[in-house]
């Protein structure tokens, strides 16, 4: 276990950081783009950095879930087996990241932003109305689903981007539709991840359970912007933080 022994200033910015992230993740998704970084820099080994961010993220992207099913904006009852197949796939990219040299991931992961980033920014049209399903609920959910929740599993920032991707170009979703359904999906892989990084013990408690309550408050006013959002200006959040995170994750 590592012993890591954090300053008053380093606990105000991680505290500062997941309120943030949990505000932009109800949103649009990205937070991990915001949190993981911040942990790094105070010094926290990457590896833990990854584990403790899952602990985070589950209290805002839970928030975030809860919300939609209170309010009616999603139900249980169309989204559990894809938050299943989401948790599976967390549960093995999680186990993967434990062994498995992630550096290919530094190419991968801003080439996937930069297209997400693309799509949305020249398939306006197609983001803000719901059009025909380019893939079926059941094909969706063994294909597309499992394997945003590996890459979860394996890293994390940009999941909840790359489900509003896969939900308006496979789906044929509304934008707005879309991202209340990844804010399920991504509780979904968050408590897969958490499982395996607890059990491997790649967990510090005490700075997650304090990022847990900015995350948490972040994520519940995220929320209810959410629900009130322009998909318009929705879209064009989702373009301006794809371009943010890869100019994040570059530095």
């Amino acid at each position: 276990m590592v012993v890591f022994d954090p300053s008053v200033v380093s606990l105000v910015l991680l505290f500062c950081a997941a309120f943030a992230a949990g505000y932009i993740d109800a949103l649009v998704g990205g937070g991990g783009l915001i949190t993981i970084p911040a942990l790094m820099a105070a010094g926290v080994p990457p590896i833990y950095a990854l584990g403790t961010n899952k602990l985070q993220a589950v209290a805002g992207s839970g928030t975030a879930t809860f919300t939609m099913f209170s309010y009616a904006k999603v139900r249980f009852e169309d989204v559990r087996w894809l938050m299943v197949s989401a948790f599976v796939g967390s549960l093995v990219g999680a186990v993967a990241v434990q062994f498995f040299d992630a550096s290919l991931l530094n190419f991968l992961i801003p080439t996937v932003i930069v297209l997400i980033g693309l799509y949305f920014l020249f398939a306006p049209k197609q983001t803000v109305t719901p059009r025909e399903a380019k893939m079926s609920q059941r094909g969706y959910g063994v294909s597309a689903v499992p394997l945003i929740g590996a890459y979860d599993g394996m890293l994390g920032p940009g999941t909840g981007s790359f489900f509003v991707w896969a939900g308006v170009s496979l789906r044929g979703q509304q934008i707005v539709e879309s991202t209340m359904a990844a804010k399920t999906l991504n509780f979904a892989t968050n408590i897969g991840a958490l499982v395996v990084f607890v059990a491997y013990g790649k967990v510090l408690w005490t700075i997650g359970v304090l990022m847990m309550v900015g995350q948490a408050l972040g994520a519940r006013l995220g929320s209810k912007s959410l629900m009130s959002i322009n998909p318009g200006l929705l879209r064009n959040l989702v373009i301006v933080v794809c371009f943010v995170m890869l100019i994040v994750w570059a530095l």
